[in-house]
């Protein structure tokens, strides 16, 4: 079962539903406070906060009709940014907007605001009350904080349109995913070369078609411990399974209990919340549609790239050979299997190779960004970048090569070389 972190962000309805029952409560605590305490201690509050009920009721009216406006013309303006980030930037890229922490309080703000007012409005009635009342004050300063988070939210939007700033959004997701499978690391982990293959006990199968959005593998760890046996992983997250496609093999001795859907969640679609390859190739897709033929962006790509480096560094230090997590006695309890890291490199730069072929720019960004991660990685992946090089050079004609632009890559390519460890090839030999 994802936690409810996880949750929050996916359903993006709970955050304004918590906004409106608020509202709710908060014109009843108001409307009480009307009835059976303003009467009580009018002497003693400023007559300026208080207003009569006709004149309530004119106030109340305009604010719930200004509320219904500015709640409107935000829904219209979250309608239009997801637009556009579809179109400029990626299909996948609108979820990151709307299921930002900000989009969902602002809406939250808006509707109760709106209820509030609406339904302090309906309370307000001149045979209920033969004094003066404070909601037309309450609302007036639920207005006014509404506009302050209207003005807020137009810079928030502001700045999101900016490729920058979604891809900085998206690099950060990727970051939290990685570290997320490092802090898992922390607890006592083998090569998947020490597990040892035998026969399950049981096998658990997917009960719907989908995509694997969520594993618990700390939980299904302990899960393992708890009944003396191993569990290992046969999908990775972010695999597209049918009904009745194996997920886990159980090794046990006694019955161990999994309940299917306490431990992994199928959706429809694939989340970046543990699916590093998804995250990953969002935000390759940004840098695909800035070098696509119609807009020809290629500082945004060699942006983009320099930050893709970093995280493929920060990548190379997982095992992706496969995790096998061990007890506190050395025991091996759980195998997962990560994509191989030669696939992960080829999977980011496959795509954006094809629609750069004839960009000198873009091919040395994508040498940078190897540089990069070279830097950060551990010796052992040296070999799978240089690989990787090699392949991206293929893609160069090198009859199209100017002179200057040649030597400028030449550059770049002998100083990756000399990182991992490689010799170096001359640009003039590629074919």
């Amino acid at each position: 079962m994802k936690p409810v972190s996880y949750v929050l962000k996916e359903k993006i309805w709970i955050i304004p539903a918590v906004y409106s029952v608020a509202a709710i409560l908060l014109s009843l605590a108001t409307f009480y406070a009307d009835l059976y305490l303003v009467e009580r201690f009018i002497d003693r509050i400023p007559s300026i906060f208080l207003t009569k009920v006709a004149g309530g009721q004119t106030i109340l009216g305009i604010l719930t009709a200004a509320m219904l406006t500015m709640t409107t013309f935000t829904f219209s303006t979250v309608l239009v940014v997801l637009t556009m980030y579809t179109s400029q930037f990626s299909p996948r890229a609108p979820e990151n907007f709307i299921q930002s922490a900000t989009t969902r309080h602002v809406l939250g703000i808006f509707v109760g605001g709106f209820i509030f007012n609406m339904l302090s409005l309906l309370y307000m009635q001149e045979d209920v009350f033969d004094h003066e009342v404070l909601s037309t004050t309450a609302g007036i300063l639920i207005v006014f904080f509404c506009i302050a988070t209207f003005a807020y939210y137009i810079h928030f939007v502001a700045s999101n349109v900016q490729v920058s700033t979604l891809t900085n959004k998206l690099t950060a997701d990727a970051e939290q995913v990685i570290a997320q499978y490092l802090d898992l690391y922390e607890q006592k982990h083998v090569s998947e070369e020490n597990w040892q293959a035998r026969n399950p006990e049981e096998t658990v199968k997917a009960t719907r078609a989908g995509y694997i959005q969520f594993i618990d593998l700390s939980r299904l760890m302990e899960l393992a411990e708890e009944n003396d046996g191993a569990i290992e992983v046969i999908v990775k997250i972010g695999d597209y399974v049918y009904e009745g496609k194996p997920v886990f093999h159980l090794y046990s001795e006694q019955k161990m209990d999994l309940p299917f859907t306490d431990y992994i969640t199928i959706g429809d679609e694939r989340t970046a919340d543990q699916d590093l390859g998804y995250a990953i190739q969002k935000i390759t897709e940004v840098a695909v549609r800035a070098t696509s033929p119609g807009r020809q962006d290629p500082n945004t790509a060699k942006d983009i790239l320099v930050r893709l480096g970093h995280l493929l560094g920060e990548m190379s230090h997982l095992k992706t050979d496969g995790l096998v997590l061990t007890d506190e006695r050395g025991h091996n309890r759980l195998l997962y299997r990560f994509e191989s890291y030669s696939d992960i490199l080829y999977k980011t730069f496959y795509q954006i190779s094809y629609h750069s072929k004839k960009d000198v720019s873009v091919h040395s960004s994508m040498t940078d960004a190897l540089i990069v991660t070279a830097a950060l990685a551990p010796e052992l992946r040296y070999d799978t970048i240089w690989k990787i090089q090699l392949y991206l050079l293929e893609a160069i004609n090198d009859g199209e090569l100017k002179s200057l632009d040649r030597d400028f890559l030449q550059k770049k390519v002998d100083e990756l070389a000399d990182i991992t460890g490689h010799e170096s090839v001359l640009l003039q030999k590629m074919k």
